[in-house]
């Protein structure tokens, strides 16, 4: 039996993506990775699911025409059942905050890994934007993906090993995008920010346009989010990295409770 680490190494951007390609290559050199990743882009899909879907060989594994979640079932219930762990990423753009978790389709494979009892990594890159080059125009090269690349390297080889999952069922990595002129970002571990900006704006035409105003704070470091969140973190040039449990939680509620005993009388 071999003792090199097995990953099931999925994305939402795509098995083609250079941040996929960058985490792939930065894997390889240690494990032994499978990819299994969405043929085209999937982004902010959630934990989306399928009734079937195709499956094609890759010079890297195999890409399924589906979601990320898609990709974690089919992975680990058919093509590479016996992985250690999933690594979701790496994807170019942020995945902060709590009301982000739940729509990234990068983070949603993490969670869909943990339904299944297998640890997650789910590894995203901060990329400000501004300037004369739009955002998802620039990271264009896989050593720009170097400090998410660096920290996923890391924790692969040492979070198991240490009990990080005994605690977290995944972890969710944020990274900045590589700076040529400093040394590289330190790991913070972090909780996700709450503050949340959605915006809904009536054009009175028939067309709403909905706005996330959180990225151009980000990019003038004007946030309110306190020391040891994500968002703070990755603003002041830190790797965030979030311990986090996919069950939803429930708690007791004497109130609810009160109304469940009465709910007969009313109907």
């Amino acid at each position: 039996m071999s003792d090199t680490l097995s990953v099931l190494l999925t994305n939402d951007d795509g098995i083609d993506a250079v941040g996929f390609r960058a985490l792939y290559d930065a894997l390889s050199e240690f494990t032994d990775v499978t990819a299994v990743a969405p043929a085209d882009d999937q982004s902010a899909v959630g934990r989306q699911l399928s009734n079937d879907v195709a499956v094609r060989t890759h010079d890297l594994g195999y890409a399924i025409d589906g979601t990320p979640a898609d990709c974690v079932v089919a992975g680990l219930e058919s093509l590479c059942p016996d992985v250690d762990v999933v690594v979701s990423g790496c994807n170019k753009g942020a995945n902060l905050g709590a009301y982000v978790l739940g729509r990234s389709g990068t983070v949603s494979a993490a969670v869909e890994s943990a339904f299944f009892d297998v640890p997650a990594i789910a590894v995203s890159m901060y990329v400000p934007g501004g300037g004369d080059t739009p955002w998802h125009e620039q990271a264009t090269e896989t050593a720009d993906f170097a400090n998410a690349t660096r920290t996923a390297t890391y924790l692969l080889k040492h979070a198991l090993g240490a009990g990080v999952f005994e605690q977290a069922e995944y972890l969710n990595v944020n990274a900045p995008i590589v700076d040529p002129e400093s040394d590289p970002a330190p790991i913070e571990i972090t909780r996700p920010s709450t503050l949340y900006e959605m915006t809904a704006q009536h054009d009175g035409n028939g067309r709403i346009t909905l706005h996330d105003g959180i990225w151009e704070r980000m990019r003038s470091g004007d946030i309110p989010d306190p020391a040891g969140t994500d968002r703070r973190a990755v603003v002041d040039g830190k790797v965030s990295v979030s311990p986090l449990t996919a069950p939803h939680t429930t708690e007791h509620h004497e109130a609810l409770d009160a109304l469940a005993e009465t709910y007969l009388d009313t109907v």
